[in-house]
């Protein structure tokens, strides 16, 4: 179930929501607010330069075979996500959950290779929605036999119904590597950072403002050791990756094109921390 319906649908569900739990809608409106600016006005946003090989690119930052062997499970997975979601009416691209989307199949992708070849131990992504990513990540962890995610997560706020339909592509075989940590990253991702101690592979896909971008970009970082890894999905609405590319050197940089757009607008960002490399 979509958050379909007309706009006066859409509105009076959301008075209800409000009528319910004011304070969460409260706290979460104004970044909404701030979310849907940034993207409808992107005329001072960095013009980025698309890099059509940046698989092959990430893939040889990595230090990993090209072209990739690990390409046909990785499709085994995603058909098996996309049947999920048909079965339940929803399918991949915009507004399949509420007004966002799951990860992008191109972030997806990028999140399974790093995870087989740079095999890392730790791994925070913040936004779930379906799970697409997280169950990408975890079917990644599980073909290693190591490695943890923890998914930072706050319900979507505006419709409560939605709230049953999180992480929902996620087996169980997957669970018992998965922390599900509810709450926004502004209050969760610090102290996460603080308590795991490292950061291996961090995957932003919540809210898509340059503020929280960057915010969570840097407490990544903070515990991220050389050949780190830092997928960023949307950022051509605002400034916080490039922000982040120009403070830290030590991060080379790709910049990837979404694939379930129908345009050239729509493009996720790869920092990978070579720092001694």
């Amino acid at each position: 179930m979509a958050w379909r319906g007309t706009r006066v649908q859409k509105i009076m569900r959301l008075a209800r929501t409000f009528a319910a739990d004011p304070v969460v809608v409260s706290r979460a409106l104004p970044g909404e607010i701030r979310q849907w600016y940034q993207w409808h006005t992107r005329g001072e946003t960095p013009r980025f330069a698309v890099d059509e090989a940046w698989n092959e690119h990430l893939h040889k930052l990595l230090n990993a075979p090209w072209p990739c062997p690990e390409y046909p499970r990785f499709d085994e997975v995603m058909g098996d996500i996309g049947a999920v979601l048909a079965a339940r009416g929803w399918g991949f691209g915009r507004d399949t959950y509420a007004w966002y989307a799951d990860g992008d199949s191109s972030l997806c992708r990028a999140a399974w290779c790093v995870v087989l070849h740079a095999r890392p131990e730790v791994v925070v992504e913040t936004g779930v929605a379906h799970g697409v990513t997280s169950r990408v990540v975890l079917e990644a962890l599980k073909q290693n036999d190591s490695g943890h995610l923890w998914s930072i997560d706050l319900p979507f706020p505006f419709d409560h119904r939605l709230h049953g339909e999180t992480g929902i592509v996620v087996t169980d075989g997957c669970r018992s590597r998965w922390s599900y940590v509810e709450g926004s990253s502004k209050q969760r991702l610090p102290a996460l950072a603080a308590d795991v101690g490292r950061i291996e592979l961090f995957i932003h896909d919540s809210l898509h403002t340059a503020e929280n971008t960057l915010f969570e970009m840097e407490q990544a970082a903070s515990v991220m050791q050389p050949g780190g890894v830092l997928l960023v999905d949307d950022i051509d609405s605002h400034a916080g990756f490039a922000t982040f590319a120009e403070r830290h050197p030590e991060y080379q940089t790709i910049i990837s094109p979404d694939a379930d757009r129908n345009t050239r607008e729509g493009m996720f960002g790869i920092a990978v921390n070579t720092a001694n490399g």
